[in-house]
C-alpha cells in the first residue's frame, strides 16, 4: 500500500516472512494481506511517520482483508484509507470490522519463530485476551497507542549480524494480567509527546550514507 512512498525495503529476513505469511493467509483463505510500510532503500529515520521502521526488520500490515479474489488496482492502493476495527469511541471492537479472520491472521503472523513481538491496540489485546485465555501466542501480541488499523511486526536481529541490537525480552506470561490493565488507565489515555528528531543523533552507519550521497 502507498506505492509511491517507496517504503517496501526490507532485509531479506523480512520479505522471504511476508512472502510466507501471505502464502500461508492464503491456505488458509483468509483473504489478500496488504502491506504498509517496511522501511527506506538504505534504512535509517523516514521524513514523516514512524520512528522505527529503520534497520529493515519492521512492516506494518493492514487488519483489512480483501477478500473474493479482491484485487485493488495501484490508484486504489495509493488512495483507500485502512478501516478501523474499533468502534467510534475507541472502547470497543467494532463487529462489522473484526471478524474471526482477523484473529487468526494474527495467530499465523506471531507463529514465526523470526517474530520479537507485534504492536497492536490495547482493545485488540484485551478481545483476543478473554477469546483465547492462557494461549502461550498472545505473549508476542504487545499492546501500544494507535494500531487500530493495522499490525505492526519487529523480527528478531539476523543471526551473525552483530551490529543488530534486540530489545530486551519480553515479560513472562500472556501479557493479559495487570500490564493490559495499564493501558485502560487515565495515565494511558494520552501517549508521550513526539520526539524531536532534529535532535536524536544518527547512527554512525548512516552518517557514512549521507556523506557520500552529498
Amino acid at each position: 500500500m502507498r506505492p509511491q512512498r517507496r517504503r517496501f525495503f526490507g532485509h531479506p529476513l523480512l520479505v522471504r516472512y511476508l512472502q510466507e505469511l501471505g502464502a500461508a493467509a492464503d491456505q488458509k483463505g483468509l483473504g489478500v494481506l496488504l502491506i504498509g510500510d517496511l522501511g527506506q532503500p538504505r534504512g535509517g529515520p523516514m521524513p514523516f511517520g514512524h520512528r522505527s521502521h529503520q534497520i529493515g526488520l519492521d512492516v506494518d500490515i493492514w487488519f483489512w482483508l480483501p477478500g473474493d479474489g479482491m484485487v485493488l488496482s495501484v490508484a486504489e492502493r495509493e488512495s483507500i484509507g485502512a478501516p478501523s476495527m474499533l468502534t467510534a469511541d475507541g472502547r470497543a471492537l467494532d463487529g462489522q470490522q473484526w471478524l474471526p479472520r482477523q484473529a487468526e491472521v494474527l495467530r499465523l503472523a506471531v507463529g514465526f519463530d523470526v517474530v520479537a513481538r507485534i504492536f497492536v491496540n490495547p482493545v485488540i489485546k484485551q478481545a483476543l485476551c478473554e477469546q483465547f485465555p492462557a494461549v502461550s501466542w498472545l505473549q508476542k501480541l504487545r499492546p501500544w497507542w494507535g494500531h487500530e488499523d493495522h499490525f505492526h511486526v519487529r523480527l528478531r536481529c539476523p543471526a551473525g549480524q552483530t551490529a543488530c541490537q534486540d530489545q530486551d525480552p519480553l515479560p513472562a506470561g500472556d501479557g493479559c494480567g495487570a500490564e493490559l490493565a495499564w493501558w485502560f488507565s487515565e495515565e494511558a489515555r494520552t501517549p508521550p509527546p513526539p520526539i524531536d528528531r532534529a535532535k536524536v543523533p544518527l547512527p554512525a552507519a548512516c552518517e557514512a550514507v549521507l556523506r557520500k550521497s552529498r
